[in-house]
């Protein structure tokens, strides 16, 4: 692939990521929450309900400063907790609450029904597949980039 076709396909590629997040917003998708603060809950959620922020941060789309802030907040709203790692007196793991893991559910159905409703009404299951396919190879190619 030539710069002449990669700086295309990567605008493309980024266009419809905040084209789409732009109507998920407008849609209120994320309510009450926002979309940073879903994604926090979701990424927790995925790393079944507990991790330490450093491990969380290369999937967010935050730094690890703010990634903090936004932890304090939502420990404070009940959404979260801090948990000292056993062994590990330094070691911090944050942690979904029974009222974050609840809300992150409501949430997310909320939202996959957004994004079914987008997605299917645009691409193929084909196409879909492929997307999946094509955004994994990035991923990985920019996760094996950072490891060497």
């Amino acid at each position: 692939m030539s710069a002449t076709t990669a700086a295309p396909a990567w605008e493309a590629l980024f266009r419809a990521q905040v084209h789409l997040m732009r109507h998920f917003e407008a849609a209120k998708d994320f309510e009450p929450l926002s979309a940073r603060e879903y994604d926090v809950l979701f990424t927790l959620s995925r790393c079944g309900g507990a991790a330490r922020m450093r491990d969380m941060v290369p999937n967010l789309l935050l730094s690890q400063p703010s990634l903090s802030r936004m932890v304090d907040r939502l420990a404070a709203d009940g959404l979260l907790e801090r948990r000292v790692v056993d062994g590990d007196g330094r070691g911090v793991v944050v942690a979904l609450t029974e009222r974050g893991a609840e809300l992150q559910r409501r949430v997310g159905r909320r939202h996959v029904r957004s994004i079914t409703g987008m997605v299917d009404g645009v691409l193929t299951e084909d196409e879909q597949a492929q997307l999946v396919r094509i955004c994994t190879k990035l991923q990985r190619a920019t996760h094996e980039e950072g490891s060497a």
